[in-house]
């Protein structure tokens, strides 16, 4: 399956550098060229899912549950949800490839020297991802998170041409869509899918939609997502959460 896009630069290089090259990448030097939010998912969802299969840890010890996070306090199940992905498979590699390829591409795209944006995108998936979870009966998120990048991604860059096995090609802003309509196909559960479509058109209509429209009209408060300072901060070095890359439909 290819959801490859030819004009988004530097995109495939996560897979396809493997793919093309063989034995003779430097693996190494691949990891290190990915962005670092990007890297930092990657390495949690890989070690944990390592973790896992070791019997370092437990996957019950994981799973997003709403009652053991209020009531008894593990509210480190708010993240670790979004880390584990399954076992070392054939679906752990397809997840592993769409979590670097989109956001690889969001991070050095709309989000290239804002890291503390990108970081309160992946924030607000979390809180939003997981209020809406409470209502499923999901026990693991990332693949929402993962939709969600997938959208933001699509919707900003409407122009990519994406193909789809070789056998058709689409515009970029139908990627999710032609995934979900993919799941649905196989018979997979798509909860999660159209959650991460929902929580990513939010996103997108907060960071890059609502700006102008407050423009235009001259409300008072101009944007809702801005990072705070100490954020910035933690993230390297002061960034004007103004000077962003805005949609300009």
């Amino acid at each position: 399956m290819n959801f490859g896009g030819g004009a988004a630069a530097g995109g495939g290089a996560p897979m396809g550098a493997l793919a093309n090259q063989g034995a003779g990448v430097d693996v190494m030097s691949w990891y290190m060229d990915i962005p670092l939010i990007s890297r930092l998912y990657l390495t949690g969802a890989f070690l944990t899912t390592a973790a896992c299969a070791v019997d370092i840890i437990s996957p019950f010890s994981l799973y997003f549950n709403w009652d053991l996070v209020f009531s008894q306090g593990q509210v480190w199940r708010l993240i670790t949800s979004y880390l584990f992905f399954g076992a070392f498979s054939v679906d752990f590699l397809f997840h592993m490839y769409f979590l670097v390829r989109y956001s690889r591409m969001l991070e050095e795209g709309d989000f290239r020297g804002r890291t503390a944006n990108y970081v309160l995108m992946l924030l607000f998936g979390i809180v939003c991802i997981s209020l809406m979870a409470v209502f499923t009966r999901v026990l693991f998120l990332g693949s929402a998170l993962t939709f969600m990048m997938v959208y933001v991604f699509g919707r900003r860059n409407p122009d990519v041409k994406m193909s789809f096995m070789g056998i058709f090609s689409f515009q970029a802003p139908w990627l999710p869509w032609v995934m979900l309509g993919f799941s649905i196909l196989l018979g997979n559960g798509v909860i999660m899918d159209i959650i991460g479509i929902i929580v990513g058109h939010t996103y997108y209509y907060l960071e890059f939609v609502f700006p102008v429209i407050a423009e235009i009209r001259d409300w008072p408060i101009k944007r809702i997502l801005v990072p705070p300072p100490p954020l910035v901060w933690l993230c390297g070095a002061f960034q004007d959460p103004l000077n962003v890359r805005i949609h300009d439909d």
